[in-house]
């Protein structure tokens, strides 16, 4: 099989690569999860093109290699393709450069990839350009996964160009590339190696990702291996996720699960969520109760509203109004407001300082009201200096007005004249 040789399935990969680069370009908030859905794009364009049947890898490697045209005849020099990849690169419709930049890597050589790489890396349009370098890794990856690891352990800092490699060397070859990543960390402290292999494992052997994730030590590598596993768990249905978490063995795993799930589980079902969360109650179960509610808020206020209503006193049903309030906050501040003062018992300082930071720029004079009903005296005083402070320089005689008409302390109006 050769890489033009486009399937329907390879189209599909192009356009999700076309979708991650447009929403870097345009500075997407989701940018752990864009790069979790380019990783796995590039994963599956090597599974499209590898042959079933045989377990020997070398021999599948052999006989799913490309019939290079660089092999076959000499009509453009590699220097000449340097040329064409960069005028690839440099090309401003997505979709145009992912199907040109498939095509560009069947024009290579196996011990062309190194110096392709290379010279991709030395535009310095990766970060601008991360599908193709993706594309370019997951390629180097079939045809030579161990130079592939070699060049970027040694080149690269920030892990993704290793992860790359290793994610589609797992898909292809789970033992060995799950031998090299634990032979090449010594140490007791987290294996960088193992997020990059979980990722590309989770989606062919879910069980065996489950048991490499929970060998992580706690650690900022266990938090990114679990985030590459969300996509694939979130596919099999929200009790299916719910019921892998519960049988992680780890408690704080488990919890840790539980906070990165709880938002995305909200989308599908919020009632279930909800109910999940408060059948688990942790702190790390209570603090998700304000995404979750913010989630069902957006989707069904009035069902979110009564399903608080019902939630019996404390943090959880205290976070869970803050959700709700949240999503009126920047855009109907004073239903928002409106709903904090008709259950004050359930208002902490938390959510009256999240209120004002996103209302008090829509609607400064409903913000400055909720500010008396922080309860801690000093966290009162310095948001009354702070908010009123840029609402003076924003519309002096609005708030000059307000502040005369309010009965703010001594102190509050010393720092305010002082400023």
């Amino acid at each position: 099989m050769k890489w033009n040789a486009i399937s329907v399935s390879a189209t599909c990969i192009i356009i999700g690569l076309g979708g991650f680069m447009l929403g870097k370009l345009t500075g997407s908030k989701a940018e752990l999860s864009e790069q979790d859905r380019l990783l796995e794009s590039s994963e599956r364009l090597i599974q499209q093109r590898s042959v079933s049947g045989g377990t020997d890898s070398r021999a599948r490697e052999n006989a799913n290699r490309p019939n290079r045209p660089t092999q076959q005849r000499g009509e453009t020099s590699f220097d000449q393709k340097l040329v064409n990849m960069e005028e690839i690169v440099r090309g401003e419709n997505a979709l145009d450069r992912g199907r040109a930049m498939l095509e560009w890597i069947d024009s290579l050589a196996a011990e062309e990839f190194e110096a392709a790489v290379d010279r991709f890396r030395g535009l310095g349009l990766t970060e601008a350009r991360m599908g193709e370098y993706a594309m370019l890794l997951t390629a180097w990856a079939e045809v030579d996964p161990t130079s592939a690891l070699a060049y970027t352990t040694k080149n690269t800092t920030s892990g993704m160009a290793t992860g790359t490699v290793l994610s589609a060397w797992v898909s292809r070859d789970p033992e060995a590339a799950i031998a090299w990543a634990k032979s090449n960390h010594d140490g007791d402290e987290a294996n960088p190696y193992m997020v990059g292999i979980i990722r590309g494992l989770v989606g062919s052997d879910p069980v065996r990702a489950t048991a490499l994730l929970q060998e992580i030590p706690f650690s900022e590598e266990r938090g990114e291996a679990l985030q590459a596993m969300m996509p694939h768990l979130l596919q099999l249905g929200a009790e299916s996720a719910k019921k892998w978490i519960s049988e992680l063995s780890d408690e704080r795993l488990r919890d840790g699960a539980v906070a990165r799930f709880a938002e995305e589980l909200a989308k599908l079902d919020p009632a279930g969520t909800a109910s999940w969360l408060m059948q688990n109650l942790s702190d790390t179960s209570v603090r998700s109760m304000d995404e979750v509610f913010r989630e069902w808020a957006k989707a069904d206020p009035t069902a979110a509203l009564a399903n608080f209503e019902g939630l019996p006193e404390g943090e959880a049903r205290s976070r869970a109004l803050r959700g709700i309030v949240m999503v009126d906050a920047r855009n109907n501040p004073q239903a928002a407001a409106d709903l904090m003062n008709r259950f004050p018992a359930d208002i902490t300082d938390r959510t009256v300082q999240h209120f004002i930071w996103n209302s008090f720029e829509n609607a400064p004079e409903v913000a400055a009201n909720q500010i008396g009903s922080i309860q801690d005296e000093r966290s009162r005083n310095r948001m009354y200096e702070r908010a009123l402070s840029g609402w003076l320089e924003r519309d002096q005689v609005a708030a000059q007005k307000w502040i005369d008409s309010a009965n703010l302390s001594a102190s509050v109006i010393e720092v305010l004249g002082q400023r």
